[in-house]
C-alpha cells in the first residue's frame, strides 16, 4: 500500500514539531524532575515588591516601561501600560497593576490580590 502525505498533514506535523521548541513550564513537565520555581530571589532584571499579608511579586519592565511582566508563584503574565493620571498603570483587560511612589497594587479583575507592595530597596 502506497502512503501519501498531504500538504495539510505535513504543515500540521511541522507546526507540532516547532511548537515543541517553545519554552516549557517546568512545573508542568510530565517526564519527572518536577522543579519548583525559586521565589526567594528576584528573577534577573525584575523588581521585588514585598506586599501585605506576607505576599510578594516580581515585576520586570519591558520596552522601556511600555509593558510589565508580572511574576507570581505559579503564574506569569504581561500587562501593557495604560493611560492614568494618578499612577503608572498596566493592564491586559482583566489583570491590572498600579504603581505610585514605589508602592504597587495588583488586581485580578475588580479583586485586589496584592496590596501595600513596596519595592525592595526602593
Amino acid at each position: 500500500m502506497k502512503h501519501r502525505i498531504t500538504r495539510a498533514a505535513a504543515v500540521a506535523c511541522a507546526s507540532l514539531m516547532l511548537s515543541a521548541c517553545s519554552s516549557v513550564n517546568v512545573s508542568m513537565w510530565p517526564f519527572g524532575g518536577d522543579q519548583e520555581q525559586d521565589t526567594s530571589r528576584a528573577p534577573a532584571g525584575a523588581t521585588d515588591y514585598q506586599c501585605a499579608d506576607s505576599k510578594h511579586l516580581f515585576v520586570r519592565y519591558l520596552d522601556n516601561g511600555a509593558a510589565a511582566w508580572v511574576i507570581l508563584p505559579g503564574r506569569e503574565f504581561r500587562l501593557n501600560k495604560t493611560a492614568s493620571t494618578s499612577a503608572t498603570s498596566y493592564s491586559n483587560g482583566n489583570d491590572a497593576l498600579d504603581i505610585k511612589n514605589n508602592e504597587a497594587t495588583l488586581f485580578d479583575g475588580a479583586t485586589v490580590t496584592h496590596s501595600g507592595c513596596k519595592a525592595v530597596g526602593g
